[in-house]
């Protein structure tokens, strides 16, 4: 997901996939726990997707 595709998202919308990625990297990392991981690259993927999000966020309270 780009910057641009957040970036037209409403507040409601990125916090719903905050928690969203949030529960995902949850698994991920609990299959990492076990050995059953399949993509390792996703974990860091979703941290960063989740940084950008919250980041916009903060934009978005600091300009009003």
């Amino acid at each position: 997901m780009s910057n641009k595709e957040i970036r037209d998202l409403t507040n409601e919308e990125i916090t719903k996939k905050i928690e969203e990625y949030k529960e995902e990297l949850f698994n991920l990392r609990f299959s990492q726990a076990t050995g059953n991981l399949e993509h390792p690259a996703r974990i860091k993927e979703l941290r960063k997707l989740v940084a950008r999000m919250k980041t916009i966020l903060r934009e978005r309270e600091l300009n009003n």
